[in-house]
């Protein structure tokens, strides 16, 4: 990239988080990420520089060594024009959404991180003119705790997910509760893993988005935009999965549309022989715990109907859900038993402020900090290292149960052997395609105290639902003991 000649009409904007927000180039095969903060309190130079090459060197020096380098992409830092950067703020500013607007562009420091366009596929710098179609999806936490320091009974049964969901639409941050659960994504049992994609699209909160060449065509830009009609996303998706005198319009051919997206998502999911080194962790599945979250409706329709549970699949060991998973699992002893030990190093820390440096909690994010992470033991000898360890893994863990998985495919060209990317079956065609992985920042140390109280937040509201729940049918009902009389009206 040549910093001298950049032409803010070049860029386009892309998407934005809590953090950090991103443009994406007109031709080429790259994004820029910007980092946001609120008015008035802007960081030096030297504060954002050593901001992002963190999340270089902990992309490049754990999440790679953990996921596997085909999946995980590091980035560089880049210097920017001043100029540059403050006039592509002012010409981006009328696509941000109104809930983002709390935090202003760095446009001061003009550092950046520079990073391929992930909605593209992942083997040329410049983008190509075939269509590509893109899905992200933000898996979120796939596993039941099974730790004994676990209080509440209803966190062995039910996934943070779904009781979160009750929650979300409790406070309107959504307005109805989503039928996905991370579970059944991460069962690898086929017909689990429709049903939760399935539900993703007729529910897509932020867990879900679909681009159409860099466009986002389907997903919430924000949180209360309203639903997207499947008709209108097929209408999209229907010339990569049935093109040429393919099915007519109509709800059948939304309905077959969707079914076929679901399919090859769900096989590309599957997919993958790129081992990184989180297999080698062997935290599960085969772990104690239940592969069935209780709130969700695939589970409760099965009982429904009478039926025992479907196995847990298991997911192949290549796959990046499985290599996710394992990451996910590193938080061994769940928030309640982490908050003490987390208090522990905050005692210290207290005691003896200068040793933070020493413990690595700002990084750097090296070798030395990976191999600790490798210790998955959970007798705690009452030391700070102890604690520390399992603080960082919690970490780890957090930011491999916020990450996105984007899966960008290609219909087949009619010479495709020259291509060697990775090609997955539609009925009516073939898809080249990449999976990547995104949103690998750290979670921030001085973010457990705000974790801990928000899972009792959740555990508690949702409890309380479900014994409302609970009791309303039985207020309707007549109680066995009551007495009651029966009148007979003359007809």
């Amino acid at each position: 990239m040549d910093q001298g000649k950049m032409d803010e009409n070049e860029w386009g904007y892309h998407g934005e988080g809590n953090k950090s927000l991103v443009v994406a180039h007109a031709q080429r095969c790259v994004v820029l990420r910007f980092l946001k903060f609120p008015p008035n309190r802007k960081k030096a130079s030297e504060e954002v520089f050593q901001h992002l090459q963190s999340i270089v060197d902990f992309g490049k020096n754990v999440m790679k060594e953990f996921l596997g380098e085909n999946y995980v992409h590091c980035g560089e830092v880049v210097q920017l024009p001043l100029d540059f950067v403050k006039q592509l703020c002012l010409k981006i500013q009328s696509e941000r959404p109104e809930s983002r607007c709390d935090k202003d562009l760095d446009t001061l420091s003009g550092y950046a991180l520079c990073l391929p366009n992930l909605a593209r596929l992942q083997t040329y710098h410049f983008a190509e003119h075939r269509p590509i179609l893109c899905v992200e999806i933000k898996p979120k936490c796939g596993f039941i705790p099974s730790s004994s320091a676990v209080t509440h009974e209803m966190k062995h049964k039910v996934c943070r997910y779904c009781m979160h969901q009750h929650l979300k639409v409790a406070t309107g941050k959504w307005k109805q509760i989503s039928k996905y659960c991370p579970l059944d994504l991460y069962s690898g049992n086929k017909q689990r893993m429709y049903f939760a994609l399935k539900s993703l699209l007729q529910e897509a909160q932020n867990n879900l988005k679909i681009f159409k060449n860099g466009e986002l065509i389907y997903g919430c830009k924000d949180a209360r935009s309203p639903a997207v009609d499947w008709r209108e996303l097929a209408h999209h998706l229907k010339p990569f999965f049935y093109p040429s005198n393919g099915l007519a319009s109509g709800p059948h051919c939304a309905r077959a549309v969707i079914r076929e997206l679901v399919r090859v998502i769900t096989r590309v999911l599957l997919s993958g022989s790129d081992k990184g080194r989180a297999s080698a962790l062997k935290l599960g599945p085969g772990s104690p715990g239940p592969c069935v979250c209780e709130a969700s409706p695939f589970s409760r329709s099965l009982r429904h109907q009478g039926k025992s549970s479907l196995e847990h699949s298991g997911l192949p060991k290549g796959c990046l859900l499985y290599q996710t998973l394992q990451v996910q699992m590193l938080d061994l002893l769940d928030i309640e038993g982490l908050y003490p030990l987390y208090r522990r190093v905050e005692r210290y820390l207290e005691e003896f402020p200068e040793q933070r440096k020493a413990l690595q909690i700002d990084g750097p994010y090296d070798e030395a900090f990976y191999q600790k992470l490798l210790d998955l033991s959970t007798e705690d000898d009452g030391t700070v290292a102890f604690a520390l360890t399992k603080v960082q893994q919690y970490r780890v863990a957090m930011t491999a149960k916020d990450c996105s998985i984007m899966i960008a495919l290609s219909p087949c060209l009619q010479d495709a052997s020259s291509d060697q990317r990775p090609v997955v079956p539609a009925s009516r065609s073939r898809f080249a395609f990449s999976v990547s992985v995104l949103d690998l920042d750290l979670k921030p140390y001085e973010s457990i105290p705000h974790q801990y109280r928000l899972d009792g937040k959740i555990v508690n509201y949702y409890s309380k639902a479900v014994r409302a729940k609970d009791a309303a049918p039985v207020s309707a009902r007549f109680k066995e003991s009551e007495d009651c009389t029966l009148v007979l009206h003359k007809v």
